[in-house]
């Protein structure tokens, strides 16, 4: 069975969809939604740049909605379709537009707004996220309980065995690191990141980001949608809609995902937008299942070798 995953936040670039809209009228038009949705021109931004621009977070989640959807939108009109959707943390919104549970209009302009409040939450300097190597969720939790200090700092990313991102208060976040350090870590990589996402000082966002989104027209989606908060596949509207709700102060459970697509009879997995990061996730997690990305025209050789197999 065929998974489309989507990526999150982080895998943007310059340039993002422009092939795909050049040579496919389908994406295209699906810039031309995008920019009609949010009043201003999106295409320009992921075509173009400037990259200080796409960077910023208000701007960056609706540009990785937008391409992740012009691939959609694409493989489906090849007759490439999914039994199961997940999304890595702003992923899961692209999975909820491709499984019908939201409109694509709504999502960008819900996305705009949960990068804004995100990014208002916390002040600019005052938070900080790290990634892990080497170590399990334990160690991470524990290392966490010992160094706080009182403090924000918790699991964000648990992304595959021995990746795990950390998130909190910036100064708690460094204690966290030097102990996970000396418990054997083989590297704490400090992360270039606006905010702290998936943690508690997250809770303003979240609450702002509820009233938008118990607002939104929804439907029952068309396939489960695996989500981030627990692992779970969400068959009607109401419970993907809390698992969104529950995301931004909770920690993305990648690697959980991943094991539940696979005990549900996921075999192929095919990452849907900008970046090959969770394919490389996937591999980690489990090397014999097949995988391929979709960003650009190139990308579907690939895919129709492993649907044909």
């Amino acid at each position: 069975m065929i998974t489309f995953v989507f990526p999150g936040q982080g895998s943007q670039r310059v340039g993002m969809g422009k092939a795909l809209a050049a040579k496919y009228p389908i994406c295209r038009e699906t810039f031309e939604q995008a920019d009609a949705a949010l009043g201003e021109s999106m295409s320009r931004l992921c075509f173009e740049g400037p990259a200080d621009e796409l960077t910023l977070t208000e701007n960056t989640q609706p540009a990785i909605v937008t391409v992740s959807i012009a691939v959609f939108r694409l493989l489906k009109s090849f007759g490439i379709a999914p039994a199961f959707v997940a999304g890595h943390s702003l992923g899961e919104y692209s999975a909820n537009v491709a499984a019908g549970t939201i409109s694509f209009a709504d999502a960008l302009r819900t996305v705009r707004r949960r990068g804004r409040y995100m990014q208002e939450a916390v002040p600019v300097g005052e938070g900080a996220m790290a990634a892990v190597i080497g170590l399990e969720v334990a160690t991470v939790l524990r290392a966490c309980a010992e160094a706080a200090e009182g403090e924000v700092v918790s699991p964000a990313n648990l992304n595959a065995p021995g990746q795990v991102t950390i998130a909190g208060s910036r100064a708690a976040v460094a204690r966290v690191g030097e102990r996970l350090k000396a418990l054997g870590a083989r590297r704490v990589i400090p992360l270039a990141v606006s905010a702290p996402f998936h943690c508690a000082l997250m809770q303003p966002a979240a609450c702002r980001l509820e009233a938008d989104l118990r607002k939104l027209i929804v439907s029952d989606p068309t396939v489960p949608v695996v989500a981030n908060v627990d692992a779970t596949l969400k068959r009607d509207a109401s419970a993907a809609i809390e698992a969104l709700v529950s995301q931004v102060t909770a920690p993305v459970r990648w690697e959980e995902v991943v094991r539940r697509l696979l005990a549900s009879g996921a075999r192929t997995f095919i990452e849907v937008g900008p970046g090959r990061v969770l394919s490389g996730l996937i591999k980690k997690i489990d090397r014999t299942v097949r995988v391929a990305n979709v960003e650009d025209p190139d990308g579907f050789v690939e895919v129709e070798r492993l649907v044909t197999a």
